[in-house]
């Protein structure tokens, strides 16, 4: 006592209190000794257990992030609550708290803040527009990416009453395009947002790959072994109806009738073809051709001459 506080201290201590006081004052100051070298020993064996166990001591600073946040640009695309929970996880990145959160001569809290700004600059019924948005958004043409990331920034701008998990991946599989990916994601059942994403783009990626292999396959080439080669039954099947379609509605010049061949008609291969109308009137018009045996010629008569014609 006398080396903390002093001798004259310690002498007007004595003349000063009764010798229950003293005692009392003693004991008091041997408690406060006592305790300060039983933190000094629980330190030095939290030292001893951490070295034996072969981790050291962590007594650093926790690391701080710095993150960059998008100024706000007052417009009805960007959304004030969604840049709020932009500026609440830079704050937390950063270990910001307690005294740094406010200032007496500007603001008193960040939350009065906020609710200031929202009062000012929020447009009416914004969350509500963004929930209606995200509840109708469809897939498109736009990316798979793309589609999932504009869903994430429609969620993130409804602050006050979240959408759920379950509600964001039922707006996720029924915004799909229809097909197989449509159809495997109905079948399965996800309990977060981003396993039913991360299942969906392997999908994806598995149909676009069965696709662009199945485009590009070429079949090896068989081994030649000096023996016919057999035919593609594919091939026979298309030539027969390509034949039958042909016999069909082929005319032939025996009996100029359609639906057979020359060598399966019946009228003989002498017979002269049937004259009709169309001929006789090409005649009258045109008369015989050049150089052509059917030319006119007089009627000869058959037996005797009648009233002495032909003396």
């Amino acid at each position: 006592m006398s080396v903390l506080m002093g001798e004259p201290a310690i002498s007007g201590m004595l003349e000063s209190l009764s010798r229950d006081q003293q005692h009392a004052a003693i004991n008091k100051f041997i408690q406060g000794e006592l305790a300060v070298e039983r933190q000094k020993i629980d330190l030095l064996q939290q030292q001893g257990s951490h070295q034996s166990m072969g981790g050291p001591m962590d007594t650093r600073r926790p690391e701080t992030l710095e993150i960059d946040i998008s100024r706000h640009k007052g417009t009805d695309e960007d959304s004030l609550l969604r840049w709020f929970v932009e500026l609440d996880d830079a704050i937390r990145a950063r270990h910001i708290e307690g005294l740094k959160l406010h200032d007496p001569n500007v603001f008193e809290s960040l939350g009065i803040l906020k609710s200031r700004l929202k009062e000012t600059f929020e447009p009416q019924r914004a969350e509500f527009k963004a929930r209606s948005a995200l509840l109708r958004l469809k897939k498109g043409k736009r990316d798979l990416q793309a589609y999932a990331q504009h869903l994430r920034y429609l969620a993130s701008s409804v602050t006050e009453n979240p959408v759920d998990e379950h509600t964001f991946i039922n707006v996720f599989i029924y915004g799909l395009v229809d097909g197989s990916v449509k159809t495997y994601m109905f079948r399965e059942d996800f309990h977060t947002q981003e396993k039913a994403i991360a299942y969906t783009e392997q999908e994806d990626f598995s149909l676009r790959q069965s696709q662009a292999n199945s485009s590009n396959y070429r079949p090896t080439r068989r081994q030649e072994t000096g023996g016919p080669e057999p035919m593609d039954p594919c091939y026979i099947e298309s030539e027969n109806s390509r034949s039958l379609s042909h016999k069909r509605m082929a005319r032939y010049h025996r009996c100029q009738k359609i639906g057979h061949y020359a060598h399966e008609c019946s009228v003989p291969s002498t017979a002269t073809r049937p004259k009709t109308e169309r001929d006789d009137h090409q005649w009258s018009r045109k008369g015989p051709r050049r150089g052509s045996n059917n030319v006119a010629k007089p009627r000869q008569q058959v037996g005797p001459p009648k009233n002495g014609q032909g003396q």
